[in-house]
């Protein structure tokens, strides 16, 4: 099911939640929380909004997040605050006994809905008859379950943010070729700083199944998935220009889902984790530009009031599925569970999962 089909889905949620008020909502919510205790675990992404961060048991990365979900095999009910395929990958790694919630429906990710498995299916032969048996599938984390089951099923791996460059390399070491899903910028980023030229790296464009290259197809190294972070994709060399014409001094801190463009003019670039730390450890009185998400921006311009912090792109909004899961949704879950019901559950077939599974245990053990 892609975003535009998750928006469309009818929201069960009852009315009643949408007029309740915040304190009541809050109060609720952590009455429940100590009634499940251990029986219930809220993960949380660094994306979320603060009304529903407050109430998270762990905060984090997608991948992350579920593997601190596995881990804590206590709790039966799992209610994931991100977004669809995050949750997915919680359902795959956890035990059977764990149940994963996603409180709305309609958070899903338009990024990893560019790349769905029919048009990835119609484009490996093509490819195959192309380069022959030397490519090697990698897809980022913020894929489909069946992307990732894909990848895993072809000999290839997961990758995330923080570990691309790693994974790219070992890829190389595999094979002679690596198809990058479903994010182009994160691939291209991390492909130029190993030192591999813009001029090795082609697109293929799933919209005409076809390869977006110029010149000799047999020096390609890299096939770039047209796919991209509509948020992300809002901060351009323009925002750039004008912080250094308005803000000299001002560093400029990007997440690699941004353009080649962007991370090229940045001061520096990487993960949200990345981003986090860097902005934790500056010093005081030190100036940041930040390319990322508004929601995460906010929480470290309140985190850090002894530093200058700003978005790179004043007009940016959070990230639109992302913010489907609010604190309506978020109680509205937990009161099902209070009253013997579950809504709103993630599973991921056997077969899918079986796949999938092989293409994280493929990075876990390389990264």
């Amino acid at each position: 099911m892609n975003v535009l089909e998750m928006m469309k889905q009818h929201d069960d949620m009852p009315q009643d939640y949408k007029t309740m008020s915040v304190g009541e909502m809050e109060a609720r919510v952590r009455a429940i929380k100590e009634k499940f205790g251990e029986r219930l675990f809220i993960p949380g992404h660094h994306y979320q909004k603060d009304e529903v961060i407050q109430f998270a048991d762990a905060t984090g990365d997608s991948l992350q997040l579920a593997q601190v979900a596995a881990k804590n095999d206590r709790a039966e009910y799992i209610v994931f605050c991100g977004v669809h395929f995050m949750a997915e990958t919680a359902d795959i790694l956890t035990g059977d006994h764990q149940k994963v919630i996603l409180p709305d429906m309609r958070a899903g990710c338009s990024m990893a809905d560019m790349a769905d498995l029919a048009q990835v299916e119609r484009a490996w032969p093509i490819l195959q008859e192309l380069f022959g048996d030397t490519i090697l599938p990698l897809t980022y984390v913020n894929s489909t379950a069946a992307i990732k089951a894909f990848v895993g099923c072809h000999g290839g791996a997961t990758v995330t943010s923080s570990n691309a460059e790693k994974m790219v390399a070992w890829a190389l070491t595999q094979k002679e070729r690596i198809f990058f899903l479903p994010d182009q910028h994160l691939g291209r980023n991390t492909a130029y700083k190993l030192g591999i030229g813009l001029d090795e790296m082609a697109v293929w464009n799933p919209l005409t199944d076809s390869l977006e290259y110029k010149g000799d197809v047999k020096r390609i190294k890299v096939i770039l998935w047209k796919g991209h972070c509509s948020v992300h994709e809002n901060f351009t060399v323009k925002t750039i220009e004008y912080i250094r014409q308005t803000k000299p001094d001002m560093n400029i801190i990007v997440h690699p889902e941004c353009s080649w463009e962007v991370v090229q003019q940045s001061d520096y670039a990487g993960s949200t984790k990345y981003i986090i730390e860097t902005i934790r450890n500056a010093p005081a009185g030190s100036k940041w530009a930040i390319g990322t998400e508004m929601n995460l921006v906010n929480r470290l311009i309140q985190q850090h009031p002894d530093k200058e912090i700003i978005s790179l792109n004043p007009y940016m909004c959070p990230c639109l599925t992302m913010n489907r899961i609010d604190l309506p949704h978020l109680l509205w879950a937990l009161e099902s569970l209070e009253q013997g019901k579950i809504v709103n559950q993630i599973t991921v077939p056997s077969s899918i999962a079986k796949d999938a599974v092989q293409a994280l245990e493929r990075m876990l053990a390389h990264a």
